[in-house]
């Protein structure tokens, strides 16, 4: 090797693995990365942090050659190149874990985990299916996974295909992986075991970029962070040096505390909700719960105890097998219309799928549930709408404050907004949160909660389902806890804490 070549390659040893410089990219009306630099070094986690619509989503889709960026340039170990299309972030090395799902549904998990990339038989065309099957149970298995490869992707629960798309990834052998919000639908167990996969990858060299709106991942498994706000990066660190107050003052602008913590708390009225002896086929099996006017009431679990069963089935999305659910005093069921004619939302755990219409305007999506009540004569005035849809924006500080802009380019945060929006408009009077903060960043959670308060306030119900216990301890009145489709335990306020909800929801105790 002479010189100049030992030189070059000490260069190489030091630059980064991949370097985004002075990143712009415009929609029309939206700025949504302005100047923006990234350095991504192999062999270390790379936070990347923002509230939604800070640029995070756009600035990936940049990466992995979704986007092509109106300004700015690329440098792999140094060297100039470009990232045109998606074929050339793979060539690169370049995977990404997508926060909404990208699974085939009415494929099995093999041909999910190695769509386009299927083995053959040697000499042959034909697709290798005992290998490819052997090849992605190996794959699931280095995720303490014993997953079935050969059913379908339809028939998984939601952290189930979250744990599917990053065996996907996994597949690809990649050298920068990017995650969004990997944790955000997993159990503890499966999130120990993702944790442990990344730090694996990180021992092998592999450059991993990850957003996540829960800072203690932060502080647990980053080595570097950079925060995005309106589009900018604002700030660069190393996590050693971070603070969780110093962080979200930079995310968000402002001081917000790292959990809302309820304000006002009043004596619940007449019971709104009554679910008594309630069994579905989906696995909730004789659930009894009540929810009063003026509170908020928790119920949590670890996933796949039965708590959005159970929310499904009193919205009448699911039917009932047993029980029986009783909303302001009267027994109620039938399908969701029916439900939601006794004042009753359902905020879902997936908004995309089932709370939004993604190909109709903002404003289409805050009007789907009130348009009765906006017209009751029938007679539909164009004026009038808009002038709906923009004080719900207003109230509900939804950008860009634009009602026709369709709903499937909002930031998660914001589809979040329209999604209860629907129902505030709609004048409802017991809520059903499902995971309402799930890719939330924390001031969009913050005035979610602010809202929630404010409706108990004005004398609605509000049944929470959470994850985040924090959330369940801060902001409810009093919380039952389910496992295995039953409740294990009801806590009032006085014996709501982590360690309670965590003691019901693991031994039933």
């Amino acid at each position: 090797m002479t010189g100049a070549d030992a030189r070059s390659a000490e260069r190489s040893a030091k630059a980064p693995l991949l370097e985004l410089r002075h990143v712009s990219k415009a929609f029309p009306g939206v700025r949504a990365l302005d100047d923006v630099s990234l350095e991504i070094r192999g062999g270390e986690v790379h936070m990347l942090l923002g509230e939604n619509g800070a640029g995070k989503s756009s600035l990936i889709k940049v990466l992995c050659g979704a986007y092509r960026p109106d300004g700015g340039e690329f440098l792999h170990l140094g060297q100039h190149l470009a990232i045109a299309s998606p074929a050339d972030a793979r060539r690169l090395g370049i995977a990404v874990i997508f926060q909404e799902f990208s699974l085939v549904p009415f494929l099995d998990l093999a041909q999910n985990i190695f769509l386009g990339r299927e083995p053959r038989h040697r000499g042959s065309p034909l697709v290798d299916r005992g290998r490819m099957h052997r090849e992605a149970a190996g794959i699931l298995a280095s995720l303490g996974l014993d997953y079935d490869t050969h059913a379908l992707a339809v028939d998984l629960g939601v952290a189930q295909q979250q744990m599917v798309e990053i065996a996907k990834a996994l597949s690809q052998q990649a050298r920068i992986l990017v995650m969004d919000e990997p944790t955000a639908a997993l159990s503890d167990r499966e999130t120990d075991a993702l944790f442990k996969v990344i730090r694996q990858l990180r021992a092998s060299g592999v450059a991993i970029v990850y957003i996540s709106h829960r800072l203690n991942e932060v502080f647990e498994l980053g080595d570097r962070i950079t925060v995005l706000r309106d589009g900018r990066r604002v700030a660069g660190m190393a996590v050693a040096d971070a603070t969780p107050e110093q962080l979200i003052g930079l995310m968000v602008g402002r001081a917000v505390g790292t959990v809302y913590a309820r304000r006002h708390f009043a004596t619940p009225g007449e019971p709104a909700l009554e679910v008594r002896g309630l069994r579905t086929a989906t696995g909730v099996d004789g659930v009894d719960l009540t929810v009063r006017r003026g509170e908020i009431v928790g119920l949590s679990g670890l996933v796949g105890a039965g708590r959005t069963e159970v929310a499904r089935a009193v919205f009448g999305a699911d039917p009932i097998a047993g029980g029986e659910v009783r909303v302001f005093g009267t027994r109620v069921d039938g399908g969701p219309e029916r439900i939601a004619a006794r004042g009753v939302a359902l905020i879902p755990e997936n908004r995309k799928h089932e709370g939004l219409a993604l190909k109709r305007s903002t404003q289409d999506n805050l009007l789907a549930a009130s348009l009765w009540k906006l017209f009751p004569r029938g007679g539909y005035r164009a004026r009038r709408a808009v002038d709906r849809a923009r004080e719900l924006i207003a109230r509900l500080r939804i950008t860009p404050a634009e009602p026709r802009r369709h709903a499937r380019v909002l930031s998660g945060g914001n589809q979040q907004k329209v999604v209860i929006g629907k129902w505030l408009a709609a004048g409802c009077s017991l809520y059903i949160f499902d995971e309402p903060t799930r890719g939330i960043d924390v001031g969009a959670k913050s005035e979610i909660f602010a809202l929630i308060e404010e409706l108990v306030t004005q004398g609605a119900a509000v049944l929470l389902i959470s994850s985040e216990l924090a959330e369940i301890v801060h902001v409810c009145d009093r919380a039952y806890v389910m496992r295995g489709g039953r409740v294990r335990g009801e806590l009032a306020r006085s014996e709501l804490s982590e360690e309670a909800i965590l003691r019901l929801a693991m031994h039933g105790t």
